[in-house]
């Protein structure tokens, strides 16, 4: 048999394995999330993960691993945006120290920006930068009336429809430090419509959020069940996009130092994981399962995905 009757089968293996490939891209979809990986031993290093230590599931069929890629890796960008309520008591300004300290001690690889949430919207202060210096320059008294803010959850679903970067890679991370109260629905509601909502924004958009408890204007100190409230609603959000909240009892807190130590370390020892699984033939918004198989370690991930044909993109 000479080169060109060689050739002839060759190239049919060639396109049915090249078929085969754009079938089975057809029939995958991905998602993107960001976990965070810490040791149960207080003040011991976390340990390494790998995609073979992640058991994922998604809309509770078995999904895989593609990829995992820590924060610290040398193409790994944050983007940290901080949310501070401007109805916020203006005893807040206590707390800038620690609030300037925690900045300038964000990992190098980190862009930081400052927003107020005021009367339902974000009024960004800065852009995103890693000039830490320009960023807490920004930052000043609240000042906005009682309950003139309606709902933060507002603001949030605002900032996830209009992140100010159009880096698709980067990891998106969100302090908001409000009281958390629902000013529409003052009495706790875990099905909260605007809760809901921010929830599913966030998670399309790949917003990790963290929150920190502290009182508003028009929330007096001695009324615990809104207080409580909004602490379960704050909690609501940081657990269903895989951040953690941070609250002192029912009062504001002495100290913002130990929670922003804390959230420092998390930024440091994150992954952005990429998750492949059956797709359905649109891009949907799904429940994830995790668990980690490290021995003492312990993590946090969202607790859905916004799945999409790889063909597409997370934010179309």
């Amino acid at each position: 048999m000479n080169a060109k009757h060689l050739f002839l089968p060759m190239l049919a293996l060639a396109l049915a394995a090249g078929t085969a490939v754009q079938a089975q891209d057809t029939n995958s979809t991905e998602g993107r999330a960001i976990i965070t990986v810490l040791s149960k031993q207080d003040k011991s290093p976390a340990p390494a993960v790998s995609p073979s230590d992640i058991k994922v599931s998604v809309d509770g069929k078995p999904a895989q691993v593609a990829s995992l890629v820590a924060s610290q890796s040398p193409d790994a960008r944050i983007e940290f945006v901080i949310l501070i309520d401007n109805t916020a008591r203006a005893s807040l300004a206590i707390q800038f120290g620690d609030i300037r300290h925690f900045v300038r001690n964000l990992p190098p690889n980190a862009r930081v920006a400052l927003g107020y949430m005021n009367y339902g919207s974000v009024q960004m202060a800065t852009p995103l930068t890693h000039n830490r210096d320009a960023v807490m320059k920004s930052l000043r008294i609240t000042s906005g009336p009682a309950y003139s803010n309606g709902s933060p959850y507002f603001c949030l679903s605002e900032l996830a429809k209009h992140w100010p970067s159009s880096d698709m890679k980067a990891q998106r991370e969100v302090l908001m430090i409000t009281d958390g109260i629902d000013n529409y629905e003052r009495r706790f509601d875990p099905e909260d419509p605007y809760v809901q909502t921010a929830i599913q924004d966030a998670t399309r958009a790949r917003l990790v959020v963290y929150t920190l408890y502290w009182h508003g204007r028009g929330n007096p100190g001695s009324s615990s069940y809104v207080g409580n409230g909004g602490q379960n609603l704050l909690m609501e959000v940081s657990s269903a996009t895989g951040g953690y909240s941070y609250w002192q009892g029912f009062g504001n807190p002495v100290s913002f130092e130990p929670f922003l130590n804390d959230l420092n370390q998390r930024l440091r020892n994150q992954y952005e994981m990429t998750v492949k699984a059956p797709y359905s033939g649109k891009d949907s918004m799904l429940s994830m399962h995790f668990h980690l198989d490290v021995k003492d370690a312990k993590a946090t991930a969202p607790e859905q995905v916004f799945v999409y044909h790889p063909n597409g993109s997370p934010m179309d």
